[in-house]
């Protein structure tokens, strides 16, 4: 991917699922590794659903450009609005010590209903708060186009269509 002019972006994908659905699927952790387009995501270490502004949340990662592989990040939810839009952003524990420093990123899902059992989800990834020297050994985004596309449509897979009576 060539150098992204603006600081986010962002993907849209309608689904025949009811926003309450699509956010209690977002709003699980233990689901975070399915919808994950890039195969970064390994498992929720926080098992507990995402309720509040402010709840903390882990996950296990593995990238092949990460000095360790295996890693761990923490998740701050920013917003948490449901069914309608739920966020976080995502920093680390470099000393083990709870002192937490979060990289500037921020990845949020709005969700829009289309009557009672339709809705369109954008997910958004938005870098605009990444320091200077970060950027200077991080590209962002770090991932190619289709991510955000394939993390739509897995979360569409994992919600699934509304039966029918």
């Amino acid at each position: 991917m060539d150098t992204v002019p603006e600081e986010n972006v962002s993907a849209t994908l309608t689904v025949a699922v009811p926003s309450s659905r699509v956010y209690a699927v977002l709003a699980d952790p233990t689901t975070h590794a399915s919808i994950d387009g890039t195969g970064w995501v390994q498992e929720a270490v926080d098992r507990v659903p995402l309720t509040e502004v402010g709840q903390l949340f882990r996950m296990d990662m593995y990238h092949p450009g990460h000095p360790n592989g295996d890693y761990q990040v923490f998740n701050e939810v920013q917003v948490a609005d449901p069914p309608r839009a739920i966020g976080w952003r995502t920093g680390y524990d470099p000393q083990g010590d709870g002192h937490l420093e979060f990289g500037g990123w921020f990845w949020r899902y709005d969700l829009t209903p289309l009557g009672p059992s339709g809705t369109e989800i954008t997910l958004t990834y938005d870098w605009s708060a990444v320091p200077q020297s970060v950027r200077e050994y991080l590209r962002f985004p770090p991932f190619g186009p289709e991510h955000l596309g394939n993390s739509l449509r897995h979360l569409a897979e994992i919600t699934g269509p509304t039966p029918r009576p």
